[in-house]
């Protein structure tokens, strides 16, 4: 079960668990920060020009996708630093329609940064 960081504000990760959704936006949740983003992209069943997808299956090189999705943390920081948690998690393998294949959290004081940074997060990854 895949469990947030002990340490550090950044939680990182590419799994091969369904992603979990609830634990990662109440991690977020900082005394100081007021608002809290959460995007999930989930598996719909259909893409352009093929109904009836019953699964998607993800593969990636997990020594090249890691350091990204620090670069990806790294540079949300940059961009707003008064962010307080910012999280990325992408699964691999097979996933089912309906269930979550990507995460992106990111905590703030105020919500336009942290609106700013989840959009920023997804849309990079």
């Amino acid at each position: 079960m895949l469990t947030p960081p002990l340490d550090g504000d950044d939680w990182l990760a590419l799994t091969d668990e369904p992603l979990p959704v609830g634990t990662a936006a109440d991690w977020a949740v900082l005394p100081r920060c007021g608002a809290v983003v959460l995007f999930s992209g989930t598996a719909r069943d259909h893409a352009p020009g093929r109904a009836g997808v019953e699964l998607l299956d993800y593969e990636a090189y997990e020594e090249h996708v890691v350091p990204r999705l620090a670069d990806i943390a790294a540079e949300m920081r940059s961009r707003w630093p008064d962010l307080g948690r910012v999280v990325l998690i992408h699964r691999i393998g097979p996933v089912d329609i309906g269930e979550s294949s990507v995460i992106v959290v990111a905590s703030a004081p105020h919500r336009p940064a942290a609106f700013e940074a989840a959009r920023f997060g997804i849309d990079t990854l």
